[in-house]
């Protein structure tokens, strides 16, 4: 098969973007090796702490991704993605950077849920994510009200997040953000969103009361359609006016 060469801009964490891999390896219709998509990976957990520099206590991400991105485009890479929400506030240092289409991550998860005609998105995502305004901007614009949760939960949120990092996926951390997602529930969502790409190693549809929409398995569902070349024929062109939902940047036949 031939098909574009991804790059992945990764390492937020490092185990969001192995089971990234995974969910492109999967989702690959491919009867042979040579059927599945050329990756470039850059895993590196050396980027500055997104949901710090939102706060204003830590240096911004924006250079070390968008150095991340250029090295991926230098490597090969012909389409850009980035398995993590919340660095998504940054995304402009990469699209700025780089030739290469980026397929956005915040607009592809808000499509993915509008599929299911929510009336009120409980969205589930770290604090970076939340006070850059990400999804509320994104739902905003599709005119569907989104729900937060409470400061309590969003802390309790926060504090699963990091144990997840630290590699703890165990009964206690699946209870507790099974226990969030049914706040949002509860405080009238009809739809939660996965807005963090560590919350599918712990939280499934069998553990939410509502459907589920993953943003990584969105975003992996995505770049397997882009990458094998499955676009709309007004994207073929350098300059569409209205682009591939979820896409930022140029066509993969370039112009800017």
């Amino acid at each position: 098969m031939s098909g574009l060469t991804v790059g992945v801009i990764g390492g937020m964490g490092p185990a969001a973007t192995v089971q990234f891999l995974a969910r492109l390896q999967a989702l690959t219709p491919a009867a042979r090796d040579e059927d599945h998509l050329r990756l470039l990976v850059d895993c590196n957990p050396h980027i500055p702490d997104r949901n710090a520099a939102a706060r204003g206590e830590g240096p911004s991400p924006g250079p070390v991704l968008a150095a991340m991105a250029r090295g991926l485009e230098r490597a090969g890479a012909q389409v850009l993605v980035m398995p993590c929400n919340t660095a998504h506030a940054d995304a402009s240092a990469i699209t700025s950077a780089c030739e290469a289409p980026f397929i956005d991550l915040i607009e592809t998860a808000r499509d993915e849920t509008m599929a299911l005609t929510p009336r009120r998105v409980g969205i589930l995502a770290a604090d970076g994510c939340i006070a850059a305004g990400l999804y509320q901007r994104a739902f905003a614009a599709a005119g569907v009200a989104v729900v937060l949760p409470e400061p309590a939960a969003q802390a309790q949120f926060m504090a699963l997040l990091y144990r997840i990092k630290a590699g703890d996926t165990g009964e206690a951390v699946r209870a507790g953000m099974r226990a969030v997602a049914a706040g949002l529930i509860a405080a009238g969502a009809d739809v939660v969103l996965a807005g963090c790409t560590e919350i599918p190693l712990v939280l499934g549809q069998a553990d939410v009361a509502a459907p589920l929409v993953d943003s990584l398995d969105a975003l992996a569902r995505r770049t397997v359609v882009v990458a094998r070349g499955e676009l709309p024929a007004q994207f073929e062109s350098p300059r569409p006016s209205a682009p591939f939902p979820g896409f930022a940047g140029t066509s993969p036949t370039g112009g800017r």
